[in-house]
């Protein structure tokens, strides 16, 4: 066992939040999955279980391959994966997955595996670390709005326009963490709201043509554009149907909880294992266990901060806040949710949902901060064995 942790660098509080919410991930999914097994299935919820640690085991296994990369090097792998993101992006709207009899058009068939993929979570990873490389190429340099254009925002708008059509909520994370990124990167604040203006244009102008031609767009253009105007009119749809029900499951965990498996709305839930599994969680575990849930999530964040404040780079403090302040955004949205702060959304809670996709990119880019983190430790072992006086007195 201690040969096993000295393999293992970076920050150990992140290490640590990451392998409890893995751990704790088993009992929701466990309890969640069994109206799935009898729904879809011959009631055996095993297989469930058995797939969702595949799942983990998998994600950590990239997570632990990813922090050993020395974390520059994602500076160039970014630029390769990006037209190869673009063209699984193509063949992932053309493909149209169907999966349990329903369209799925956000997730690619692999040949030859057999297993889907959600091609816009790798998308959203390589086009935040593309852009923190770039964020650190013009630091500190005069640009003008047309030298961005090409290098900067083609890439991002080519992106946003291929996933928006069947996934506008991760369309919109995205978007929304790129501006807080590039804010922070010191990009003009001018042109920054020059963007932000061509976005919203961009946006309704799609909206115009999909009301106008609504052949011309995928079925999941009506799907979340109806979630919005329902959300908005306090209309009765099948979205507040899961609403409702996530709300009945959060009412009826009160302070400590039904217990671990004991959750009555599983049964009727939809999406309970995945989308809701919030929502079973507070039933289950009640306000203790979902405050502590919520609390593991900001001390992720904390972490994140503290790695980005520390790191002796631009693009290494850049990267940990493009890769890392998303996975706690998209936590608190699948929350809100839950509690009908926001619309649905389709977005799952990292690291305790069931879904491949979602853990493998999670691990991912906690793999990334990691290697910030590590190469810091490095440095400060070189540091310590090169001058311990001065790193003695800089401590006291």
């Amino acid at each position: 066992m201690k040969n096993v942790f000295q393999h293992i660098k970076g920050d150990k509080t992140i290490w640590a939040v990451v392998s409890l919410l893995a751990l704790f991930s088993f009992l929701p999914v466990y309890s969640s999955s069994s109206s799935l097994a009898y729904l879809y299935g011959d009631g055996n919820t095993l297989k469930f279980l058995l797939k969702h640690f595949a799942h983990l085991v998998l994600g950590f296994v990239i997570l632990f391959g990813v922090h050993k990369v020395p974390y520059h090097y994602f500076k160039g792998l970014s630029v390769i994966a990006l037209p190869i993101v673009l063209i699984l992006l193509v063949v992932t709207m053309t493909q149209g997955t169907t999966i349990e009899g329903a369209n799925a058009s956000r997730w690619i068939r692999i040949p030859f595996v057999g297993f889907t993929f959600q091609s816009s979570t790798l998308a959203s990873v390589v086009l935040f670390t593309y852009v923190a490389r770039y964020l650190a190429r013009i630091k500190d340099k005069t640009v003008t709005f047309k030298e961005t254009l090409l290098p900067l925002w083609l890439p991002i708008f080519m992106v946003l326009a291929l996933i928006l059509p069947a996934n506008f909520s991760t369309a919109a994370i995205i978007f929304s963490m790129i501006s807080i990124l590039v804010f922070i990167g010191g990009y003009p604040i001018k042109y920054l709201l020059i963007i932000l203006f061509a976005g919203v244009l961009f946006l309704s102008l799609f909206v115009v043509s999909a009301k106008a031609f609504p052949s011309l767009f995928p079925n999941r253009v009506d799907t979340w554009m109806s979630r919005i105007d329902n959300f908005t009119n306090g209309e009765e749809t099948e979205a507040d149907y899961q609403i409702d029900k996530a709300k009945a499951a959060i009412a009826s965990g009160g302070i400590t909880g039904l217990g671990p498996g004991k959750s009555i709305q599983k049964n009727f839930l939809p999406q309970s294992s995945s989308d809701f599994i919030y929502a079973i969680i507070v039933e289950e575990f009640g306000l203790v266990g979902s405050l502590f849930l919520m609390s593991l999530y900001m001390l992720l964040l904390f972490r994140f901060v503290i790695v980005a404040h520390k790191a002796k780079t631009i693009f290494g403090k850049l990267l940990v806040i493009g890769v890392g302040l998303p996975i706690v955004f998209v936590a608190l949205v699948n929350m809100a949710v839950a509690v009908e702060i926001f619309p649905v959304t389709g977005q799952t809670l990292p690291l305790i949902s069931s879904g491949g996709s979602s853990i493998w990119m999670t691990c991912m880019a906690i793999g990334m901060v990691l290697s910030v983190s590590a190469k810091r430790e490095v440095i400060k072992t070189e540091n310590q064995e090169e001058n311990p006086l001065d790193i003695l007195s800089e401590a006291i």
